[in-house]
């Protein structure tokens, strides 16, 4: 349950940004915890959702939103199995599997990665540079907990800066596996368009022309078409990269363009034509299957790449009689994922 205040803006508030006056004034602990706030659309200036960076005038109204006693998450290590494709002193590289929630919260005390790496590293060599919570500890970068593969994950507070700066300025290269509903017309393309949360409802993200929406931009290539049955619309194989890293940025963006991805229960929940094109699968087909970075601290480049996991992998087999063709990117990135290793943990994790 959560509940709004209202404040109003002194004089000695005029010209603050909005999330450092709600960090100053207390109205959220931090202002990390206030630019969330903002972002996820608990936070209005005279009746109107604003950016973190609005410069607030004496008089402004602000309305904010705040949860009502909060749960406090214990955080403990938990005998999770990790696929771990490379560990060294300062960081690691995981293929995560389906059900994997990153971090502990009220809804998922347990069962989640954190809990999983204390248990594997020890939560004295874990990097905890995600504010001033504990249940961030080693994480630097998230994937929702039903989209699987690649990711990184930091055990010093040096190497989890270093990381989490090269996300800032885009450096690290993350690439995706998606199968999306109908046939896609180009081979290429890129998709610019804002995400803030959604006006109906608020566990959605979408598409927005708001001034709490954030920059989104996705790329993708097209690897394999697969034509129309009797109860779809014909899907595509594509890859996708991201160049920022917004919530639920590739399924939001897909949705936006037509072409929701397979199997997504929020995104794709009144997608084409028949629940049997969803191809049975009970989570979004996306995959994180290549990331390629510089070690945060001895500087050279790295790159991984993975294979689908079994759940994807065969509800794309059970369509390859309809494929109309591989693409030179297909090519490519099929021969890149035969190279690789398969992810060695699958299965949902339960949390309850």
């Amino acid at each position: 349950m959560s509940r709004s205040i209202c404040y109003i803006a002194t004089a000695s508030d005029e010209g603050s940004r909005l999330d450092a006056l709600c960090a100053a004034r207390g109205l959220y602990a931090s202002r990390s915890a206030a630019a969330r706030a903002i972002e996820e659309g608990r936070v209005f200036v005279n009746g109107a959702a604003v950016s973190k960076k609005h410069a607030v005038a004496a008089g402004d109204t602000i309305v904010y939103e705040v949860d009502d006693e909060p749960e406090t998450v214990v955080v403990y290590g938990e005998p999770i199995d990790l696929d771990v494709r490379y560990e060294d002193e300062d960081m690691l590289v995981i293929s995560k599997q389906v059900g994997l929630v990153c971090h502990p919260s009220a809804d998922h005390s347990h069962g989640t990665l954190v809990n999983a790496l204390i248990w594997h590293c020890g939560e004295e060599h874990l990097c905890n540079v995600q504010g001033e919570e504990a249940d961030r500890l080693g994480i630097v970068h998230r994937l929702d907990r039903d989209t699987s593969g690649l990711m990184l994950a930091a055990k010093t507070d040096e190497a989890g800066r270093e990381l989490m700066a090269q996300i800032q300025e885009r450096a690290v290269d993350r690439h995706y596996l998606a199968l999306v509903h109908g046939i896609m017309a180009h081979d290429t393309g890129m998709i610019d368009a804002p995400i803030a949360r959604s006006a109906d409802e608020r566990c959605r993200m979408a598409v927005r022309d708001v001034p709490s929406a954030r920059e989104a931009i996705t790329t993708f290539r097209v690897l394999e078409r697969f034509e129309a049955g009797p109860k779809d619309d014909g899907y595509s194989l594509i890859e996708c990269k991201l160049f920022t890293g917004r919530t639920h940025q590739i399924r939001v963006h897909m949705q936006y363009t037509r072409h929701p991805i397979v199997g997504d229960p929020v995104y794709a929940a009144h997608g084409p034509r028949d629940a049997r094109a969803q191809l049975g699968l009970e989570r979004q087909f996306l995959h994180s299957y290549s990331i390629a970075f510089e070690h945060p601290a001895a500087g050279e480049s790295m790159a991984f790449a993975d294979q689908l996991p079994r759940d994807l992998a065969e509800a794309l087999e059970g369509l390859r009689e309809r494929s109309v063709g591989v693409t030179d990117a297909g090519r490519e990135v099929f021969a890149l994922m035969e190279a690789s290793p398969a992810p060695s943990v699958e299965g949902k994790v339960p949390h309850e």
